[in-house]
């Protein structure tokens, strides 16, 4: 499963260049969200990189994770809660555990938070995403679990692009790493 997982990622994933002769090459994963067999297999082969993780709970953040995080939740039959941006929205209107993200790969501090009631004392959190540059938000999220006295087992995503002393720190795999869907000049 997971070789023709990944072999599909790789054929379904394009770059674009969103004003031709910009130069400009941004990642078009709209492939995956339209292909069945990556719908179906997505989970399982996330959670298979936590084989012996036992997580109690699956958390992502918005937007894509939203996505990803309850595929994987499914697969491993148990819940998923999401972590929300601060300031995209409305505030939410119970408890929210809050917890500082350092810059990203734009360089932008976030917050991310998670509706306090739905973490516990003893969760163990499978994190789960699209996509790892940096690992600013997993360590926002460690961060948040930490102060729900909870504790982050791993996490998964599709792509690692983390240095590898920064994946292991955080305890990142990925299904792929951006080697694999390296862009060829002439291939957007």
């Amino acid at each position: 499963m997971a070789f023709d997982l990944r072999h599909l990622l790789r054929t379904q994933f394009r770059w674009t260049e969103p004003e031709p002769g910009s130069g400009l090459l941004v990642s078009d994963r709209s492939g995956w969200w339209r292909d069945p067999h990556i719908l179906e297999s997505l989970g399982p082969g996330l959670a298979a990189l936590f084989p012996s993780g036992e997580p109690t709970v699956v958390v992502s953040p918005e937007v894509t994770g939203f996505l990803v995080g309850p595929l994987v939740a499914r697969a491993l039959g148990v819940g998923f809660v999401e972590a929300y941006r601060a300031g995209a929205r409305r505030p939410i209107a119970e408890p929210m555990t809050w917890a500082e993200v350092p810059a990203d790969h734009r360089g932008d501090t976030q917050w991310l938070g998670v509706r306090t009631r739905l973490i516990g004392t003893g969760d163990r959190i499978l994190l789960v995403d699209d996509w790892a540059v940096t690992g600013a938000q997993t360590r926002g999220l460690h961060a948040l679990a930490a102060r729900l006295d909870a504790t982050v087992v791993g996490t998964a995503v599709i792509v690692d692009e983390c240095p590898p002393p920064t994946a292991a720190e955080l305890g990142i795999r990925g299904l792929l790493t951006g080697a694999d869907l390296s862009c060829e000049p002439g291939d957007a």
